[in-house]
């Protein structure tokens, strides 16, 4: 009998996230590989068996789609890249429907854009989309909505995204796999380098190399990525094991492979964690010294009279950097109003704005409960 003892975090999750990247997937011609594919379902079907939900986070839709469209490699523009995630993502998901099927599972697709989680009324929904379908025995599928992306394909290789939709869905537990079966010192192509079994907060990587290594390709994520991502799902209470997909077996049954981050915050409120690390700022706010202690000090929502003035072309709703007079961010927001009406707000007191332009003009600028300090 095995003497291995088995980490608790991973045997006692109820709830998994696991993220799988296009380089885990594919055939070394960049198509999908139906081996692989098969592969990782019956692990997740394992890990369904013993009663732990399970939500996949796959990248591979670009890749699946290059095949069909006669391409040898992964485009580098954005419309290639829609195109070719538009035509793959279909044959993706067709694909896990069908070997998900030889275990009695069945599969849900959900495709996330930034807004769905960060405005309010969205990401309200898309909790809900998820609860109902993990109440219905379904195992959702989850890749960002890279067909209708406007400006760039915002999360990119998935490991960020993964880290929040496991907060997002309440999940205990974070699986990343990729192509390396580990955090390693240093590059683990070269001699000399260790493996770091565990981390338990930044002081463990402190002297350690994180370089872009990723598989050239298809794949775009390097373990940078994937220690960022682990760092905002720990930061946030939830435990993360980075391996590779060959190791996803024993290290969804606990085994001490791969690295584990150890949690070192708790849980925050979802969509300010989606604020913070899913969105593009699409301005600044200049805030005067007393905004800034009123903001970062009392977490107070910004008012009009601390504003000094805005740079950036945007619309209410958006997301926004809030600055300090030396012109460092503070904070990030959804604004309440568009940048071409911040020139006759600033500095004023809300009494006169209410008798200048009224009182729709009265409320704040930024509201705390769509604020976060960075």
């Amino acid at each position: 009998m095995s003497s291995v003892v088995r980490r608790p975090e991973v045997l006692g999750a109820r709830r998994v996230v696991i993220k799988v990247g296009s380089s885990s997937l594919t055939t070394a011609a960049g198509g999908i590989d139906p081996e692989r594919v098969a592969t990782l379902v019956d692990v997740i079907a394992g890990v369904r068996a013993r009663g732990a939900e399970v939500v996949l986070v796959s990248s591979g839709a670009i890749a699946a789609g290059l095949a069909p469209l006669g391409l040898r490699r992964r485009p580098r523009s954005l419309a290639g890249q829609q195109a070719a995630a538009s035509v793959g993502q279909g044959l993706l998901v067709h694909r896990y429907t069908e070997e998900l099927a030889r275990h009695g599972l069945t599969t849900g697709q959900v495709l996330l854009t930034v807004d769905d989680v960060t405005r309010r009324a969205n990401y309200r929904n898309a909790y809900q989309t998820f609860a109902k379908l993990l109440e219905y025995g379904v195992l959702p599928i989850v890749n960002e909505n890279d067909t209708v992306a406007t400006s760039e394909i915002r999360f990119g290789d998935n490991d960020r995204l993964a880290a929040l939709v496991a907060h997002l869905v309440h999940a205990d537990l974070l699986v990343l796999l990729s192509d390396v079966d580990g955090l390693y010192d240093g590059n683990p192509a070269r001699p000399g380098t260790s493996l770091l079994s565990e981390v338990r907060g930044q002081a463990d990587l402190a002297g350690v190399s994180i370089g872009s290594a990723g598989a050239a390709g298809v794949g775009t994520g390097g373990m940078a990525t994937k220690v960022e991502a682990a760092q905002i799902a720990t930061g946030a209470g939830i435990p993360v094991v980075l391996t590779s997909a060959a190791n996803a077996a024993a290290a969804l049954a606990g085994e001490p492979i791969g690295t584990l981050f150890h949690p070192t915050g708790r849980k925050r409120p979802t969509r300010m964690l989606w604020l913070r690390h899913a969105t593009e700022p699409k301005g600044q706010l200049l805030l005067d010294a007393g905004a800034v202690r009123a903001v970062v000090e009392r977490r107070a929502s910004l008012l009009a009279a601390g504003l000094l003035g805005a740079s950036g072309d945007f619309s209410a709703g958006d997301p926004v950097d809030l600055v300090g007079p030396d012109g460092t961010p503070v904070a990030r927001g959804l604004v309440n109003f568009d940048a071409d009406e911040i020139p006759q707000l600033a500095g004023k007191s809300s009494s006169v704005l209410r008798a200048e332009l009224g009182e729709e003009y009265e409320r704040e600028v930024v509201h705390r409960d769509g604020l976060v300090v960075l």
